[in-house]
C-alpha cells in the first residue's frame, strides 16, 4: 500500500531540521531526500532509514529489521534500509542520532560524479575545388 499524503507531510515536517527534504513517489513507496541525498524510504505509513556496513550493526542491535519487498514474480528482496525506531517520533536527540546515521550511510554510498571527457576538436579539412 502506498504511503498516505498526510504521513508523507508528517515525515517531511519531522525531518525538515536536517535540510531541504523532498519526497518522490516510486514503486508504491516514496523516497526521502535531504539536500538531494536519498537517505530514507516511506512504505505504507512506515519510515525506513538507509544503512551500510558501518551503521547496520547498530540498527540490528536495536532490534530493527530490513525493508523487504516482494517482486512481481513472488521473490523477496531486501534493501539497505531498516525500519526507524519508534523513539525518533518523540525524542529529538534520538531523531538526530538515527537520521544522522542514515544520512552518513547515504553520503558514503554516494558515487563520485563522473568527470566529463573533453571532446577532441578536429580540424575539418577544406577541400579545394579546381
Amino acid at each position: 500500500m502506498a504511503p498516505s499524503a498526510s504521513y508523507l507531510d508528517f515525515i517531511k515536517d519531522l525531518l525538515s531540521p536536517f535540510g531541504l527534504i523532498t519526497i518522490k513517489r516510486m514503486f508504491g513507496a516514496a523516497g526521502v531526500y535531504c539536500d538531494g541525498l536519498f537517505f530514507a524510504v516511506v512504505g505504507d505509513d512506515d519510515l525506513w532509514l538507509k544503512v551500510d556496513s558501518v551503521t547496520k550493526p547498530e540498527f540490528e542491535a536495536a532490534g530493527l529489521g530490513p525493508f523487504i519487498f516482494e517482486g512481481k514474480d513472488g521473490t523477496k528482496g531486501v534493501m539497505s534500509y531498516y525500519n526507524a525506531p519508534e523513539e525518533i517520533f518523540d525524542d529529538h536527540d534520538a531523531l538526530a542520532h538515527w537520521v544522522g546515521l542514515a544520512i552518513g550511510a547515504a553520503q558514503r554510498a554516494k558515487k563520485p560524479a563522473k568527470k566529463k571527457k573533453a571532446k577532441k576538436k578536429t580540424a575539418k579539412k577544406k577541400s579545394k575545388s579546381i
